[in-house]
């Protein structure tokens, strides 16, 4: 009888090691995210024994609910993921063209010929439904909560929401949730309550991808939509899949870089930092500057030659990158100049939009999540008896497609690992300078080796048309490149948030614990969660 015992204490402990080794264990969870009610969310999950999937989507749906200018259940999403067994993944919810739309010269850059099939629900639930530990119903409940009892408007959200209120007198389902009963903006610390959101999220609780994609919802969607000269269709949204993402890979300062293919920018992430990781940059802030712009411009003559494979591997090539970086440092760069008139209205908005979440867990799971509805507020467009406004996918805003294509960003989440490790994770909101924000906080953190918070706060920089943008608003002057204006084309931009937000989360190995920053220019937080 003991030596029977003996054998089941070590086949149990056994079985207990092969799933999970105690000692590998984290001291916290942590989520960074863009709205202080969507990382209460995330902790949330985490307090009631979810995983980092269960945080991250719990977030999301919160997201779309507290700050609807930047993203929403209408939009689309980009994810990649760290398992804990080890496996890297990605979710491609980018939003759709519909079957019947039909390629035209007619721009527009809001209303209802501007929708796309909407894809962060599915994106969310397949994220949730694969690697969540919790009932999709209980991970969801913030969210709903948000919606059908109200919060205080933040500053921001409320100055973007003025922003378009012109607009949103044209559309009656717009102007009945998104101005008050007087027909003027929510002000910061208005309570907003939003009943039909909430009844719309219980729905998709209740009856998951089907309960938006099929039935009374997608009747719905459809029948504003098409009375008012859209294009989506019954069949539209029925067959829309969230689906997985082809990971790419690069190496950057000894670590293994990885992000996403179309429809993110994942490879030009991987270019520039590729290339920095080649470069000699001086131990000053003009050196570091004019580098980065650089590798920078040379990376964005590439966006649109990303579809081609050749052309693709060679933005991948690391020996490439060599290659590059010795014609900047030696100062032998041709780059040509860009015109900027033909580029996608992404490409060159001065707005920068799109939310980004941040979580991990204890056992090592990582999600690193950015969804959008495209510029501010995108589309405008909102259907009276559902409460959410719609993406901005054609029109020319973010390109030119065809029916069934799905629309590409600069969204880039991005994690890098130390072997078995995540060492870092983040991605960014702020338009086509998202993968500036994401390179250079990673230059900041792992090659200059600033602490996370300090490499999300110093000064960024961006390429525009024939000189660099350099931020430069209070707070950051002082530690800024000190160039000499005639000798290098330089422009100061004194504004805070252009350059992108960040939203990161870092492995400390000496206190075997994350450490989490939310971008000082926004109004996220971090949260989090000790494990016991």
């Amino acid at each position: 009888m003991n030596k029977f015992f003996s054998y089941f204490i070590i086949s149990i402990l056994t079985f207990i090691c092969c799933q999970e080794n105690p000692k590998s264990l984290l001291k916290n969870n942590t989520i960074a995210s863009a709205h202080p009610l969507a990382s209460l969310a995330g902790k949330n999950m985490f307090e009631q024994g979810g995983n980092a999937f269960d945080a991250a989507v719990a977030a999301g749906f919160a997201l779309a609910v507290v700050e609807p200018s930047m993203s929403g259940i209408g939009g689309r999403l980009q994810a990649i993921f760290h398992k804990a067994s080890g496996k890297i993944g990605g979710v491609d919810a980018s939003t759709q063209v519909p079957m019947q739309y039909k390629p035209t010269d007619e721009k527009h850059s809001y209303g209802y010929k501007t929708i796309g099939i909407p894809g962060v629900v599915a994106g969310l639930l397949k994220l949730q439904k694969e690697n969540g530990v919790l009932p999709i119903q209980k991970v969801m409940e913030p969210a709903i909560n948000y919606a059908e009892n109200g919060f205080k408007i933040l500053p921001g959200e409320a100055y973007r929401q003025q922003m378009s209120k012109e607009i949103f007198e044209k559309y009656e389902g717009t102007k009945t949730h998104f101005l008050s009963a007087d027909g003027t903006s929510y002000k910061s610390g208005d309570l907003f309550v939003q009943k039909t959101l909430a009844l719309t999220l219980k729905a998709i609780a209740t009856g998951g991808k089907a309960g938006f994609y099929e039935g009374d919802i997608a009747q719905k969607i459809v029948k504003d939509i098409q009375s008012n000269g859209g294009l989506i269709t019954l069949e539209d949204l029925k067959n829309y899949q969230a689906l997985n993402s082809e990971v790419l890979d690069g190496s950057f300062q000894g670590y293994k870089v990885y992000a996403l293919n179309l429809p993110s920018y994942g490879a030009i992430t991987i270019q520039i930092l590729q290339i920095l990781d080649h470069l000699k940059i001086g131990n000053n802030e003009e050196d570091w500057a004019e580098k980065i712009g650089k590798a920078t411009e040379l990376a964005y003559m590439y966006r649109e030659h990303q579809n081609d494979r050749d052309s693709l591997n060679s933005i991948l090539s690391y020996d490439q990158a060599a290659n590059w970086a010795k014609q900047i440092q030696d100062q032998k760069l041709n780059l040509v100049s860009q015109n900027t008139s033909n580029m996608p209205g992404s490409w060159i908005a001065s707005l920068g939009h799109t939310s980004h979440l941040t979580t991990a867990d204890k056992n090592g799971n990582v999600v690193s999540l950015t969804q959008t509805v495209g510029p501010n507020m995108g589309s405008k467009v909102t259907s009276k008896e559902l409460g959410f406004l719609y993406a901005v996918t054609l029109g020319g805003y973010l390109g030119e497609y065809k029916p069934g294509d799905r629309s590409n960003s600069h969204i880039t989440p991005t994690l890098f690992k130390d072997e078995d490790k995540v060492i870092l994770a983040l991605g960014a909101a702020g338009g086509s300078r998202i993968i500036t924000a994401v390179t250079q906080v990673a230059h900041r953190y792992l090659a200059q080796k600033s602490e996370l918070k300090r490499a999300l706060f110093l000064p960024r920089v961006y390429p525009y048309e024939d000189s660099l943008w350099i931020e430069d608003h209070d707070g950051v002057k002082q530690l800024n490149a000190d160039f000499n204006m005639e000798s290098y084309p330089v422009k100061m931009i004194d504004e805070k948030a252009r350059f992108g937000r960040v939203h990161a989360i870092a492995y400390d190995s000496i206190s075997k614990s994350w450490i989490g920053a939310a971008d000082p220019d926004w109004e996220g937080t971090v949260e989090n969660h000790i494990t016991k």
